[in-house]
Order: C-alpha cells, then structure tokens, then sequence
C-alpha cells in the first residue's frame, strides 16, 4: 500500500527512525565540514541508521550542499534492515497501525513473545514492525544476533519507549521515495559507482583491544579479512574516481590500512558501554581520498 504523505511532512529534515550502534547522529556537526560539496550519485553500503543519509538530505533542502541526492542507493548485508527501510519507504501507514499495536500491547510477556517470532515467516510490514518495535524497547537500543541469527537481547527497562513516532516515520517515507533500498555485500557498489559519484562507507568498527570487540550485526563477523576487503575497494573506487569517505575506530591497524590517503580525527561518546562511566569520548577516523 503506497502512503498518503501530509502536506506538513514534506518539506522538513529527516532524522533516523531506529537506534543503530555505531549510528552517526552524535557526528554530523562534524562531517559537514568533512563531505565533498559536489557529487553525482550518492552510495551507503552499510546504511545503519542512515544518519549521514539523512543529513545529507537535509544539507541539500537548506541549500549548503550542492551534491546530488536525487540518486540514492542505500544497501546493507542486515536482511531485516533493508526490509524494515523498504517497508518505511513502501507501506508506511500500514507500518504505522501495527506499531501503534504493539505500542498498546507493550509489556515483558509481549516484548519476549515477540523477540521469539522467526522473522523469516511474517509478511514484510509485521516483520518491520518487530524490528522497530524490539528496536525501541529492547536494552540500549543494541541491534545483536547470535549465531544462528536470532536477536537476543533483553528488554530494556524504559517507562515510556518511543515505539511508534508517526510524525517522524512518515518524513522518512518521503526522503527515501527516490532512494534505491538492496540488500547486498559492501563490494557490490563496485559495480554502481561511477566517477564523480560519492561513497561513504561506516563499517562495523575495529576493535580497538580484544575486549571491545563488538561486530555481531548479523550472523557474521566482521574482522581482519573483511576490514582489507573493504581498504582494497576503498582504494578501487578512488582509481575510479569516486570520492570516497569512510569511518572507523583509531585503531594503528586502520590508521595503517589506509596510508596514502588523508587521515581526520574526529570525537564520539562511547554509548553501549554498560558502565556509564565508560562512555566518554574517544578518537575515531574518518578517511578521504579528496
């Protein structure tokens, strides 16, 4: 079911719809200074929250960023995210009405009721529905499976869960009308991206010590072998002549894949810690080839 779009909706930013570790919210002042001002198509192999998507939308509507955002393409190796944007793109008021159940029904008994849905056998809006719905309730808004690819993480304890924003939602459906929404491996904007072209990669992080490990998005890690994988077609996009941005830790191990190319520190507040202590600002890297 396509969605009616209010008129009051068109016209404002958008800002992301779901909590995502590693999400670009906290670092978009930032990186306005940090984007190329002009750019044909815009590329995100691992769409996230679609932080910096979203920005980039809003920089182009208030006349900062001369990039073209009438040709999107947004992909990620998450299943269920990229369900859960095509549904928001495609079927946001039947999207809406479910949440808005789950919103009544919200409780420990229905959140783990839920959780133990196999999102493989629901239609696509009930099944981004549970997303969003685990999303907004689940503890710290941590998206983890475990090996065999099932969410697994407790209820968080929150009086009063943002689990529907219809206002917000429906300002997302409208930026994404243009968007192409894949599901797919990083490497495949290899074959999409052409000169001129502007691709920004924001990968699950490397560690920077063993105990910070965290790369369980999906069902397979993402470690050593895919973090070269990914600087080989950083490095093939720039022969292309794509301009290319990339985030990740400030590990020496990332500091030296990416030699060659220019190197920026920028601060983020550490937010999955458990201990809140913990969760003071650190360096990351932002790596570009213009």
């Amino acid at each position: 079911m396509r969605q009616q779009i209010k008129p009051d909706t068109i016209f404002q930013s958008p800002k992301p719809f779901l909590k995502w570790a590693g999400g670009k919210t906290q670092l978009l002042d930032q990186f306005t200074r940090l984007y190329p001002r002009e750019f044909n198509a815009y590329h995100e192999p691992f769409v996230g929250s679609g932080a910096v998507y979203f920005h980039l939308r809003s920089l182009k509507m208030n006349g900062t960023l001369n990039g073209s955002m009438s040709r999107a393409y947004l992909t990620d190796c998450n299943d269920e995210l990229v369900n859960c944007y095509r549904v928001v793109q495609k079927d946001v008021d039947e999207l809406i009405e479910l949440l808005a159940k789950h919103k009544r029904k919200h409780s420990p008994d229905h959140y783990y009721k839920v959780r133990s849905q196999d999102p493989a056998q629901l239609n696509n809006a009930p099944r981004a529905a549970r997303l969003i719905y685990l999303n907004k309730t689940c503890f710290n808004g941590l998206y983890r499976v475990n090996r065999d690819g099932k969410f697994n993480v407790p209820m968080g304890r929150y009086h009063n869960p943002a689990i529907l924003d219809e206002a917000r939602l429906r300002i997302v459906s409208q930026s994404l009308q243009t968007a192409h929404i894949n599901y797919s491996s990083f490497k495949e904007v290899l074959n999409k991206a052409a000169p001129g072209d502007f691709v920004y990669f924001d990968p699950p992080y490397h560690p920077l010590s063993k105990t910070s490990n965290f790369t369980s998005y999906t069902e397979n890690n993402f470690g050593e072998h895919e973090q070269r994988e990914l600087a080989d077609a950083f490095r093939e996009l720039d022969r292309k002549g794509c301009k290319v941005m990339l985030s990740n830790s400030s590990a020496s191990f990332v500091w030296k894949l990416y030699e060659g190319f220019k190197r920026v520190r920028v601060k983020a507040r550490r937010l999955i810690n458990s201990k809140a202590q913990k969760r003071g600002k650190i360096s990351e890297l932002v790596i570009l080839n213009y």
